[in-house]
């Protein structure tokens, strides 16, 4: 025989809220951190590459001291890209959308490897995008199906 609490929130309840309401699963917040977290990283994102856009100064290196020798116009174009990307999958991951969970795995992992081809000429914020991209990729991976429940 199972113990059952007077207030209904013993084992066998554990799913159900008051009144037999059902009650979102504790794990479904993690996505929803991670949405935020996308439309934050977006922001940044696209702060970085206007920043690359208009003031290619304010970096550690030149072009030439990149992994990859480009010139900064492009890495602005790539972050601002990544930047609208990002918070629009974050929104759609808000919204519980499951093309939005795929979308921001891929641009997470997506958005790790362009910081880190770009930590030469920012390493702080890099390694803060690449910290934020695999906490996204965390969430979404091992907790994406609450959101279904």
């Amino acid at each position: 025989m199972t113990y059952r609490s007077p207030t209904g929130t013993g084992p066998r309840s554990r799913h159900r809220g008051n009144r037999g309401r059902r009650v979102a699963n504790r794990w479904a917040s993690w996505i929803t951190f991670a949405g935020v977290l996308m439309i934050i990283l977006g922001v940044f994102q696209a702060i970085e590459g206007l920043v690359a856009l208009f003031n290619s100064d304010f970096y550690l290196v030149d072009a030439e001291g990149l992994v990859v020798n480009v010139d900064f116009s492009v890495w602005a174009w790539v972050h601002l890209i990544l930047g609208a990307a990002a918070a629009a999958t974050g929104a759609g991951l808000l919204k519980g959308n499951m093309v939005a969970r795929v979308v921001a795995v891929v641009l997470a992992g997506v958005s790790a490897v362009a910081n880190l081809v770009f930590i030469a000429a920012f390493p702080l914020w890099a390694i803060v995008a690449i910290t934020i991209d695999v906490i996204v990729i965390y969430a979404i991976v091992v907790h994406g199906r609450e959101l279904k429940t």
